[in-house]
């Protein structure tokens, strides 16, 4: 029989937080609001606790599990059978994962009604601690128009604008009915100037034109509309936004960022401390 080093006892006397798999790449499905799947290629980590005593973690199981679990389709509960599934197998007392992935929605031109796909960065981050509690992060960047006040308020004609990123992670509450990834998009979108649209002919050009120039926002404006926004949706628990203007004007860009931890002025989010939802989604 080949020895098995990694189940070897370790004598250090020093756990390890999070132990596992990083970058596999997988195609998962994802039911769409309209009731369809969507194949998503996603990047996942998948990591578990070390105890002291243990010397290494299975990372073959870590594969063999993802593999076995793929063909499910991406929600909470079907998260929630693969973490089970991985403190099953790998006989940890806490585990967790994060999916990134790139998720596309069919955007309307808002007059001529051309459809076109519109990407939005994804991140899902989901734990179960030792107490086998869930808990479900949620990671969105979608784009957005802002046009600038101040120009518009100086300048006799014209206003300039500029694209922008609105980035969020926002823990789920599962006592409420689910939050789809149109829904978050929607809400996203909707604090901003105007919205982005792939597929523009000329009636929709001189649309979101005017429209943004009508609604003019500061980054700081868009940051403090989200807030509000996501401070009334019930399903939203915990959340932290930032807001990015590609500025048109400056070699610089515009920034505004808020956690909603520290105005409860609660502890710092366990999860959130540790799984940076968005980093390295779609990127």
């Amino acid at each position: 029989m080949l020895p098995d080093i990694q189940d070897q006892r370790d004598e250090r006397g020093l756990p390890i937080q999070r132990v596992g798999i990083k970058d596999v790449r997988l195609p998962l499905t994802i039911r769409q609001r309209d009731g369809q799947l969507q194949t998503v290629q996603a990047t996942v980590t998948l990591t578990v606790d070390l105890a002291a005593h243990k010397k290494g973690t299975h990372m073959s199981r870590f594969v063999a599990v993802l593999h076995e679990w793929r063909t499910q389709e991406v929600d909470a509960s079907s998260l929630r059978e693969l973490l089970e599934a991985m403190k099953q197998r790998l006989g940890a007392s806490y585990v967790d994962v994060i999916l990134s992935f790139t998720y596309f929605v069919t955007k309307h031109a808002p007059v001529t009604g051309l459809a076109s796909l519109l990407d939005y960065r994804v991140s899902l981050a989901a734990e179960l601690d030792r107490h086998d509690q869930f808990r479900l992060l949620v990671g969105m960047e979608v784009p957005y128009t802002s046009l600038c006040p101040c120009s518009k308020e100086i300048s006799d004609y014209g206003a300039h604008n500029q694209r922008g990123s609105l980035r969020v992670k926002l823990e789920v509450d599962p006592a409420h009915p689910a939050l789809t990834l149109e829904d978050l998009g929607e809400l996203l979108e909707a604090q901003s100037s105007c919205e982005v649209y792939p597929l523009l002919k000329r009636p929709d050009e001189k649309f979101v034109t005017e429209y943004a120039y009508d609604h003019p926002k500061f980054v700081e404006d868009i940051l403090r509309d989200t807030v509000l926004a996501l401070r009334e949706d019930p399903r939203v628990g915990w959340f932290e936004a930032e807001i990015e203007n590609y500025e048109s004007i400056h070699n610089h860009n515009a920034y505004a960022y808020h956690n909603e931890a520290w105005v409860q002025d609660g502890p710092a989010q366990p999860l959130v401390a540790k799984l940076m939802v968005l980093e390295g989604a779609g990127r």
